[in-house]
């Protein structure tokens, strides 16, 4: 499997760097587009369907270039490819993966409906702060000065902003709350991808996340009210962009440049996401932050980096940056 995974990774590894940032700074732009796309898909659609639609159209891709990358790999390196490691142990992981990714999600659709798309999208990006911190509990990794701090810096960040939506409207408490739950499952399917890593390629592990979040997601539409497809042209333009544009298109070119760049320095390129889907949403939505919302982004963010950019943090979000995003 490591010669196969090698191979497979060896005509990137001349990837001119330039080249790298070029990839990661279109990647990173369309992904901040999923909040936009979210929130203007649930005009016709639930959130439940919503995030629905975007994982089945994904699984569908994915699968394709899954199978194109194969045929590839056969015919390139004159052998049979090498079987992929489904034991039971790894489907497990899968399983695993696929419902914290349908969680999340979920989790975020619904914080959009609920709260202003800058705060969210700020919230759900604690992701690499959880994903640490899983790693402490779980597998006893330690975390130097630095990363206490920064950790210390961001909670206090994200308690201002539910002080603040608090004293506008308590709806939108429930909004932070769901943007905060969803980064915790994020963090948590993170922790199972490195763990698969060692064992599939990245758009392996993204085609099985996307087709079990889509079947655990599925009975839950069929036992509501949910409408399960847009009705109009433009709301299966939406679906289908979240899908392409964020999913497939905006992960694959991350996870290109990731054979260049490392994934430290792709981590700490995703604190632009919040400010970038806060200017979308200030031209598409006219959804304006006042100077206090401003500092208190900035607060936040600054509580990331700190925390991430810490040495010990390395190791416990060295694969966060490919799928943490939606």
């Amino acid at each position: 499997m490591t010669t196969q995974l090698k191979l497979s990774q060896e005509p990137f590894s001349k990837l001119p760097v330039t080249i790298a940032i070029i990839s990661l700074s279109i990647g990173l732009f369309a992904i901040s587009f999923a909040a936009i796309f979210i929130k203007l898909s649930e005009n016709e659609i639930s959130p439940n369907a919503t995030i629905f639609n975007r994982l089945w159209i994904a699984t569908i891709v994915f699968g394709l270039l899954n199978g194109i990358n194969g045929i590839r790999q056969r015919y390139s390196c004159n052998q049979s490819a090498q079987k992929l490691p489904y034991t039971n142990h790894n489907w497990l992981l899968l399983i695993g993966f696929g419902a914290f990714f349908a969680a999340s999600q979920l989790s975020w659709a619904w914080s959009l409906t609920q709260t202003n798309v800058g705060t969210s999208t700020l919230l759900h990006n604690l992701i690499p702060l959880f994903t640490s911190l899983g790693a402490w509990l779980l597998f006893g990794q330690h975390f130097d000065r630095k990363f206490v701090i920064g950790m210390v810096i961001a909670v206090g960040g994200v308690t201002a902003i539910g002080l603040q939506d608090l004293q506008m409207a308590t709806d939108k408490i429930q909004g932070d709350l769901d943007a905060v739950l969803s980064a915790l499952f994020a963090a948590l399917y993170v922790l199972i991808v490195e763990q698969l890593r060692t064992e599939f390629t990245a758009t392996t592990i993204l085609f099985w996340g996307s087709a079990i979040a889509t079947i655990v997601i599925f009975p839950w539409l069929l036992f509501s009210d949910d409408k399960l497809f847009p009705s109009s042209g433009e709301g299966w333009l939406f679906v289908i962009s979240l899908a392409l544009i964020c999913q497939v298109l905006g992960q694959g070119l991350i996870a290109y440049s990731l054979n260049r760049l490392s994934s430290g320095f792709v981590a700490l390129t995703f604190l632009f996401d919040p400010v970038l889907t806060s200017l979308e949403a200030w031209t598409i939505f006219s959804e304006r932050l006042n100077l206090s919302c401003w500092g208190t982004f900035a607060v936040v963010l600054l509580g990331i980096y700190l925390a991430i950019s810490s040495q010990s943090a390395v190791k416990a979000i060295e694969d966060s940056t490919l799928i943490s995003e939606p």
